[in-house]
């Protein structure tokens, strides 16, 4: 609903976009007001979490693991973290790509887009880590203890928001852009956990 709401904004310029602006003003004034190098670098950090470079990787090795640690559980289908791994690295980009294109949607300098330039909206990091270290969680969570698969969950989601916010300080995306990737992957990741085994049996 609400992924359906802010892309609606999006489209016709509502007034939801205002929230947009002020965000981007208060980074602005922030910027001006208290300037950090040392913030600035952590925006820059965070935004690179997001990075498919990193991220995707990061999936994959998890896809294997997991897969080793439903082997050892006994699980029937313990190949099954490989292929949703691959599929979820697959699948970011057909999502994210179209999206983008659809809506382009200039990014929060004001540049406007050059000819076959995709647009800033939905975020593709955001989305990159959420997908990323969301089903790498997932995968690993099913074959761990409830503590470990808590930490799991709290590290991806603290990922998540990081990239988000590293990406909103550093002025690369609007708020909306982030938003909008999470809500995204939030939709495949609890239609994932609804059809993956619940101990990887």
């Amino acid at each position: 609903m609400v992924l359906l709401l802010v892309s609606w904004q999006v489209v016709v310029d509502g007034p939801l976009l205002g929230l947009d602006r002020s965000v981007r003003a208060a980074v602005r004034s922030s910027h001006r007001d208290h300037p950090s190098a040392l913030l600035d670098h952590l925006g820059h950090l965070l935004s690179d979490l997001g990075n498919g470079v990193l991220a995707v990787p990061v999936l994959l090795a998890a896809g294997g693991l997991a897969a080793r640690w439903w082997r050892r559980a006994g699980a029937g289908r313990w190949w099954l973290p490989l292929p949703v791994a691959a599929l979820t690295a697959a699948l970011i980009p057909l999502l994210v790509v179209p999206a983008k294109a659809a809506f382009a949607r200039p990014g929060p300098l004001g540049d406007p887009l050059a000819s076959g330039q995709w647009g800033w909206f939905p975020s593709g990091h955001t989305a990159t880590a959420t997908f990323s270290y969301g089903v790498a969680a997932l995968l690993l969570a099913r074959a761990a203890g409830a503590r470990t698969a808590r930490w799991l969950t709290a590290a991806a989601a603290v990922s998540a928001l990081g990239v988000g916010a590293g990406l909103v300080w550093s002025s690369f995306h609007w708020l909306l852009d982030v938003v909008a990737s999470w809500c995204l992957a939030a939709l495949v990741l609890w239609a994932l956990d609804r059809w993956l085994p619940r101990t990887g049996a």
